[in-house]
């Protein structure tokens, strides 16, 4: 047998041996970890890029739905106003039975509005100018005007959690970078300054990581 040369034995050569393997150790967590949060990073970015596609088209889609009943409720109010004029030419011409017919074939909701007029004794520019006049299409235009803003806006908040998704893959890629540095045929306290640093930045960016949203 062999004999293991006494400077192979000494405690300076064990415990240099022993911080190298810990080292090691530590270089392949960082590593490993890092490469899962990188991938996780990686998913959400596109889960949350997905969202962001959807909400924009379905903000567009409520937009275009907004705009045909706002031309609905504009052909009301063009055909409500022919009639309200023959109304006010007969009115004007002192003839009740042609003003009775026009006025029996007002639409419902001409109806509400000029009852409502004629009940306030007709101080108002017409029917038109009071809140009881309400043609079909303005209500279903504004709810629709007011779901396309808000899933707008939450087109834009998908975008910018995406966005800090994308971010940290970066910065977990300067985690990889240092410890690949770590890891370079340098002095041993470049070695452990590398390291340190890679550890330092892949912490703060794991607590951020938990602090963002998550898309199944």
């Amino acid at each position: 047998m062999t004999d293991t040369p006494e400077g192979d034995r000494s405690p300076e050569r064990t415990g240099s041996r022993r911080g190298e393997r810990a080292l090691e150790v530590v270089t392949v967590l960082v590593l490993s970890i890092t490469a899962v949060l990188t991938a996780w990073c990686g998913f959400e970015a596109s889960k949350w890029g997905g969202e962001m596609s959807i909400a924009f088209s379905q903000a567009s889609s409520a937009r275009i739905q907004a705009a045909t009943a706002a031309g609905e409720a504009r052909s009301a109010t063009q055909y409500d106003l022919s009639l309200y004029i023959e109304w006010v030419r007969a009115e004007f011409a002192g003839d009740a039975e042609l003003a009775e017919y026009v006025e029996a074939r007002f639409p419902p909701h001409l109806r509400v509005a000029f009852d409502a007029w004629t009940d306030g004794g007709r101080q108002a520019h017409g029917p038109f100018a009071i809140a009881e006049y309400v043609p079909p299409g303005t209500d279903e235009a504004a709810e629709l005007n007011k779901r396309a803003d808000t899933r707008f806006q939450d087109a834009l908040t998908y975008n910018q959690r995406g966005d800090n998704y994308s971010l940290l893959t970066v910065l977990f890629a300067l985690v990889l970078f240092l410890t690949a540095l770590s890891q370079r045929d340098i002095t041993r306290w470049a070695r452990h300054t590398f390291l340190g640093l890679a550890i330092a930045v892949g912490v703060a960016c794991a607590v951020i990581v938990l602090t963002f949203p998550i898309k199944i």
